[in-house]
């Protein structure tokens, strides 16, 4: 059996799985036992991918045990559904979903993703808990012009401080992390040198975006969900939208395009320029942050700090 393919449907509490070279399904619990049950019982020998879908939590610890050791490749829940209505499958059952990852890997000849290290992992863990902080600083800001009852203002007041110290000490770790390998210490310290982009947005763009400096402008622009899709049909033009994409990236890009706009002189000159063709605004800013994004990947891939033009 040559380049063999293995779906992995993720639950929480089980993996079920299906291997395309000889139709055999098994179901194992997605806990450390039955791990080593499904190592067991994979392929011996050439063993071409492990597709599994984005679950949230539930994944994580299969990533973990197996990132090192097979080819995973990791696909977007919903592409995995449209592969399957694109086949007729109406059934969707934990075997069946199993099965069609299998196929659709095949299929679209996936490539296993890279696998992630520890220190990244950590990193992705930390931004995604000072992004529910931040969040819930939100909230609570909003909640805390309409409150009257003085005690109901203590505690906004008092958890809103909390959450400032809860955040200033993942800053702090974040740093450190970043710190601590020599890659992604200089990637941040390039990322930084771009006019717009201070540390916070450096490091959630190496958290959010750990491939940079690895693809083309093309591709990190379509990673981001910034390469706007053309709607077109017979003589009729439809506009064209972004869509899809890594929204947490695109959220920390906006707030540097709305700074590049005003005080980097290459991407206000863009930005007037589009403004001046008749674009809205909305467009011109997403048009900044597709040349942020790009400009970042073309510095962290040739090493080198930015070198703003003169306006």
């Amino acid at each position: 059996m040559t380049n063999d393919t293995i779906g992995v449907d993720v639950s929480k509490d089980y993996l079920d799985v299906h291997c395309l070279g000889d139709g055999r399904a098994a179901r194992f619990r997605n806990d450390a036992t039955g791990f080593r049950a499904f190592a067991a019982w994979l392929p011996k020998d050439a063993l071409a991918r492990i597709v599994y879908e984005a679950t949230g939590p539930y994944h994580a610890a299969l990533e973990l045990r197996f990132a090192s050791r097979y080819p995973l490749v990791k696909v977007n829940p919903l592409q995995a559904r449209r592969f399957a209505q694109s086949r007729g499958s109406r059934v969707k059952t934990d075997a069946v979903d199993a099965k069609m990852l299998a196929q659709m890997g095949a299929a679209f000849d996936l490539e296993p993703s890279a696998p992630m290290s520890q220190n990244m992992r950590d990193l992705k863990e930390m931004q995604v808990a000072r992004t529910a902080l931040i969040t819930d600083r939100t909230r609570l800001l909003n909640r805390l012009k309409t409150q009257t009852v003085a005690i109901n203002k203590r505690h906004s007041t008092a958890r809103l401080t909390q959450i400032a110290r809860q955040i200033h000490d993942l800053d702090g770790e974040i740093r450190a992390c970043i710190a601590a390998e020599q890659t992604t210490a200089r990637a941040h310290q390039i990322l930084c040198s771009i006019p717009g982009i201070g540390a916070i947005t450096a490091a959630a763009v190496l958290i959010e975006m750990p491939e940079i400096g690895t693809m083309d402008r093309k591709q990190v622009a379509s990673l981001a969900g910034l390469a706007p899709m053309i709607r077109q049909s017979g003589q009729w033009n439809g506009k064209a939208f972004i869509q899809g994409g890594r929204k947490h990236l695109r959220d920390a890009l906006y707030m540097p395009a709305l700074v590049a706009m005003r005080f980097n002189p290459d991407l206000k000159a863009k930005y007037q320029a589009l403004r001046n063709a008749g674009k809205p605004a909305k467009v011109a800013i997403t048009a900044l942050m597709r040349k942020l994004i790009e400009l970042a990947n073309t510095l962290v891939k040739a090493d080198r700090l930015g070198q703003p033009k003169g306006a």
